[in-house]
């Protein structure tokens, strides 16, 4: 009724000026964006120009240009290089591989979510994700014991789960974020992290030893003065820098592989619903080891994704008692039986992933511990239950 009136052009803006006020709107933040992405990239940019100023370094200066044995320099040289491809293949892995995502599962039904955002009590909320959360394979809790979900991803999450800022997405498993490869170590690339600190921890203690008797005789001047004695004394203060801080690196990770812990999860327990619990998802060292490296041991030293499961659940191993799991068992099985079924609220069958890391080895030695313990002191109400997600 007003499209013929000319003064509606004074109240509502023609659509291209409107466009271009979004735009212009839009234009800080995008700038923003592209200089702190571009930023994050310095440290990758540092670590690329000094492994470059190294490989001329150790190849030219030291083994062409120094080293006056033939057999000497071809020894050194083929060990480098297969150390150097090693490194930079695994830290190329590290950077460029993708963080993983929860799936679509873990998004709310277009019902359920329109009801969430309207929804202004906490409890109701809870309840909507409670009810979509029956079907998917949860086990851990926020702090107050509530459903863990990501209001800027509008997901729920997983177990393990959490939202990156840096990244601005939610990552499965994962550990940090690291700036020295622009990337979230989680899931989908955490194997390629480990060998990354590996292969560099080997890269550098190589480089290190190999040049201390050259490093030694530059230093007393048993060699003649020349442009290389400056590429090699540094070479050796910076390969001795890098492993010292490399090894505490690569030791602390050794240490959560063989635990089955992130690094989120080693400075906060996760929260399963009887409670926190550091060790909820540890299945025993081997079980532990191969959860990320796979079965295979031809390809633990190859970085290929070998990692076991698919991210979005993990076997648990709860060491107090989950009050929504029942006490008894009529099954004869006993605790073999109570142990893959879990709570009531868990629905979903058990996965290949999950099946296969609890499998008949760590059942029944575990299970024989659980049956004398409860033998031995029948008078106590605490149990030891291992529990297979869903």
């Amino acid at each position: 009724m007003l499209v013929g009136h000319g003064w509606t052009d004074n109240i509502i803006p023609p659509f291209p000026v409107f466009c271009s006020q979004g735009r212009r709107k839009m234009a800080p933040t995008h700038v923003l964006r592209c200089c702190q992405r571009g930023l994050a990239w310095i440290p990758v940019i540092f670590i690329a120009l000094v492994v470059c100023w190294s490989y001329y370094a150790y190849v030219v200066e030291l083994c062409i240009l120094t080293i006056p044995s033939i057999g000497e320099k071809c020894i050194y040289l083929v060990v480098f290089h297969l150390s150097f491809v090693m490194f930079v293949w695994s830290y190329w892995k590290t950077i460029f591989t993708r963080p993983a995502n929860p799936s679509k599962e873990f998004c709310l039904p277009k019902s359920e979510k329109e009801q969430y955002e309207k929804e202004q009590r906490p409890e109701t909320q809870q309840e909507i994700l409670k009810r979509v959360a029956t079907s998917l394979p949860l086990y851990t809790r926020t702090g107050a014991g509530a459903i863990r979900y990501c209001d800027r991803c509008q997901i729920i999450k997983p177990d393990r789960c959490h939202h990156c800022s840096a990244c601005d997405m939610c990552v499965l498993k994962m550990d940090h974020h690291c700036p020295w490869v622009n990337n979230c170590v989680g899931f989908s690339n955490y194997k390629f992290f480990i060998l990354f600190l590996t292969y560099s921890l080997v890269y550098c203690l190589f480089i290190a030893a190999s040049v201390l008797q050259y490093f030694i005789k530059f230093w007393t001047n048993d060699l003649p003065e020349s442009h290389a004695k400056f590429h090699v004394l540094f070479l050796f203060f910076v390969a001795a820098m890098f492993c010292i801080s490399i090894l505490s690196l690569f030791t602390y990770h050794l240490w959560l592989v063989g635990k089955n812990r992130s690094t989120i999860e080693a400075f906060r327990a996760p929260v399963f619903r009887n409670g926190p619990d550091k060790s909820g998802f540890s299945l025993g060292f081997s079980k532990n080891i191969a959860q990320v490296f796979g079965d295979q041991k031809k390809y633990w030293l190859l970085p290929v994704f070998t990692s076991q499961g698919d991210g979005l659940s993990f076997p648990t191993r709860l060491v107090t008692v989950d009050p929504e799991q029942p006490t008894e068992c009529p099954q004869p099985g006993g605790l073999d039986k109570c142990a893959v079924e879990g709570p009531a609220e868990q629905t979903s069958p058990l996965s290949e992933s999950q099946n296969h890391l609890l499998g008949k080895d760590y059942h029944s030695e575990e299970d024989h511990k659980e049956r004398d313990f409860l033998k031995s002191d029948e008078s106590e109400a605490i149990t030891i239950s291992i529990e297979s997600e869903s």
